[in-house]
């Protein structure tokens, strides 16, 4: 595995009882590399995600970040080495493995009894063990990078739906990540409230050296964003391109009429 990249699916399959919805999967994301996943619901694009969010876990195959791997571990060898094969991955493990991959939900899930600065210094504390003011500070300046430096004592619910999920993505961001999961962060929202969170995002891309990993239906921010496009369909990868080349020269029929049917 080469050095540079951040992510690794080494044929990974995923399976919900019968049915496959990752079939296979090789996939390799360079380190500040921005990649969008695109395609019809239940093709399999929310499912990558989780997996490196270690809500799901692999049923076949392995995921590698950073070179090493992260769905499994090393397990002992015959001779108590410790140099064995690879086994799934203990709870601990993972705990260790995803404190650099942060993810921001199509639902803000934020805690409703705390301030909006409350809500972005917790986690940075309880798993980071950061010092409160340090956390505090930083969180102050992550909330004026999204446009919410007015707003870090209002409760979320005194928030709107964009503004509550530009809370969710300083949140995320205060965990330090090195690598940052999108899904679908505009579809709960009302179309006014959609701009506001994809300009906050689109300033990240071009202002940081996070890898992004993206699903979304938002084809003009894909554009913006994306070093390259990954077209699924039923659990495969059926086209992948440049944003512009995929976009507006698509090459598989399956990817002509996904983009005709959402634009």
């Amino acid at each position: 595995m080469g050095a540079a990249e951040a992510v690794r699916f080494d044929r990974v399959t995923k399976r919900f009882g019968d049915h496959t919805v990752l079939d296979g999967l090789d996939l390799s994301v360079g380190r500040g590399e921005r990649v969008t996943l695109i395609g019809p619901s239940g093709s399999g694009k929310t499912t990558i995600l989780r997996l490196l969010m270690t809500l799901e876990r692999v049923t076949e195959g392995v995921i590698h970040v950073d070179g090493e791997p992260f769905s499994h571990m090393p397990g002992p060898g015959a001779d108590g080495s410790g140099a064995g094969r690879l086994v799934p991955a203990s709870e601990r493990y993972l705990a260790e493995r995803r404190r650099g991959i942060g993810m921001v939900f199509q639902h803000f899930n934020l805690f409703p009894h705390m301030s909006v600065l409350e809500n972005v210094v917790e986690a940075p504390v309880h798993v980071l063990k950061e010092d409160r003011e340090e956390a505090a500070e930083r969180a102050r300046e992550l909330l004026g990078m999204v446009g919410l430096a007015d707003k870090v004592d209002a409760r979320p619910t005194r928030l709107s739906g964009g503004q509550q999920q530009r809370v969710a993505i300083a949140r995320a961001l205060a965990m330090r990540p090195d690598i940052l999961l999108l899904d679908e962060v505009t579809s709960a929202l009302d179309p006014e409230l959609v701009a506001e969170v994809l300009d906050v995002l689109r300033d990240i891309a071009r202002g940081t050296d996070i890898t992004l990993l993206c699903v979304t239906h938002e084809m003009g921010f894909a554009r913006d964003v994306s070093d390259r496009i990954l077209m699924f369909d039923q659990g495969r990868i059926v086209e992948s391109g440049r944003a512009d080349e995929l976009l507006d020269a698509p090459a598989h029929e399956r990817t002509r009429a996904f983009l005709s049917a959402v634009r």
